[in-house]
């Protein structure tokens, strides 16, 4: 299996951090990506420029290949089906993306597995959504192409009815939540399943993306236990190979819901690089060669900030303070390779450790304080 032609559709970060695994192992790595200076572009052993979306780019790419994967949903999964008629091992597989591409297609699963999730309401376009202000205050998220905090708006009141997308989406009940948490699971073709301890995510208030998270979660042994199997029943539910990522709200009463997933590689687990004994991105390449799966043991109480543009630049990429970083004991910073910074753009990752909650909270405020990513051009 180690000597299989592997390819990856998608060069950003997560592709970089796979390939970054994949060295150690000396897989044969070819990477499709459309931007010509992807992250992945100057260290892949293959790099094919070329759109994930056409049909043609895709088939083309992958049928020389052994192996197939992605580090992004938003692929061609006719193509991806195409190949995997032809025998091409693709995992995920095709029907797991298509099931996940399509939020009221993912949500709707969750409902008929009897996997807990809030209430929802498919809508069709924004005059849709105006015949259900009863179901208010909720969150109408886009079916599709959503990602980052993109394709979100919280709806209030019937005065936010302007504000929701005139395109097939959903309303989903604001739930009133403690926490926002994660775990990571891992299924080979052989049913072999195994899970990261779950992480406490916090997100920035404005963007709605992970500002940093803290793992393992300040949680009680029942909520951990609960997380852990919702995240097993899910992903034996879709039947995946490969890593899935499950985003869980954890409510005042102690319910735990499904928010969405991601079948790849995710920004909940880039901290494992360090702080446990296999990362993600060595379990996502165990996972989908069928091997056995890694140890996912914690070292010890670990958190992770996401490393965002600042605002009001734009150009090329400087890190301020990244020597006080490297200063610090347990401070790992990981770069994207991204030349050109943008207003929270993901530019990178810092990977925090110590031997105690309190001492890694600290660290975190002391990190957030400390770094920042600028250009000399100023965004005008």
């Amino acid at each position: 299996m180690l000597s299989s032609r592997i390819g990856i559709l998608g060069g950003g970060q997560l592709g970089l951090m796979l390939l970054q695994a994949a060295v150690d192992w000396n897989l044969d790595i070819h990477v499709l990506d459309p931007d010509a200076d992807a992250p992945c572009r100057n260290i892949a052993p293959h790099f094919t420029q070329g759109s994930l979306q056409d049909y043609d780019t895709v088939y083309e790419f992958g049928k020389t290949l052994d192996v197939i994967t992605i580090e992004i949903e938003k692929v061609n999964v006719e193509a991806l089906e195409a190949l995997e008629k032809e025998g091409k091992r693709v995992y995920p597989q095709p029907s797991v993306i298509r099931l996940i591409q399509d939020k009221r297609v993912q949500k709707q699963f969750y409902r008929d597995h009897n996997l807990p999730t809030a209430d929802f309401i498919l809508t069709d376009n924004q005059e849709d959504v105006a015949q259900h202000t009863s179901f208010l205050p909720a969150f109408h998220k886009l079916g599709k192409d959503g990602y980052d905090g993109r394709g979100v708006q919280r709806l209030a009141s019937e005065a936010d009815l302007d504000k929701a997308f005139d395109q097939p989406g959903l309303l989903e009940e604001a739930v009133s939540f403690d926490k926002e948490l994660a775990v990571i699971v891992a299924r080979n073709a052989s049913g072999q399943i195994t899970t990261f301890p779950t992480v406490e995510m916090v997100f920035h208030p404005e963007l709605n993306l992970v500002e940093y998270l803290f793992a393992p979660a300040e949680i009680n042994e029942d909520i951990e236990r609960k997380a852990q199997e919702i995240a097993k029943n899910t992903a034996e539910a879709f039947g995946i190979v490969g890593l899935l990522a499950v985003e869980l709200f954890l409510t005042a009463e102690g319910k735990i819901l499904i928010n969405e997933v991601a079948p790849r590689p995710h920004n909940s687990g880039h901290h494992t690089i360090r702080a446990n004994a296999t990362s993600q991105y060595e379990q996502h390449w165990r996972a989908i060669l069928n091997l056995p799966l890694g140890s996912t043991l914690a070292y010890g109480p670990s958190a992770m900030v996401n490393l965002l543009g600042e605002a009001g630049y734009e150009g090329p990429a400087v890190y301020e303070g990244m020597e006080t970083l490297l200063a610090t004991d347990e401070v790992f910073p990981f770069l994207y390779w991204k030349a050109i910074t943008k207003p929270f753009r993901k530019m990178g990752h810092i990977t925090i450790m110590d031997a105690g909650i309190d001492a890694l909270k600290e660290k975190v405020e002391f990190v957030k304080k400390n770094i920042r990513v600028i250009s000399k051009e100023i965004k005008q």
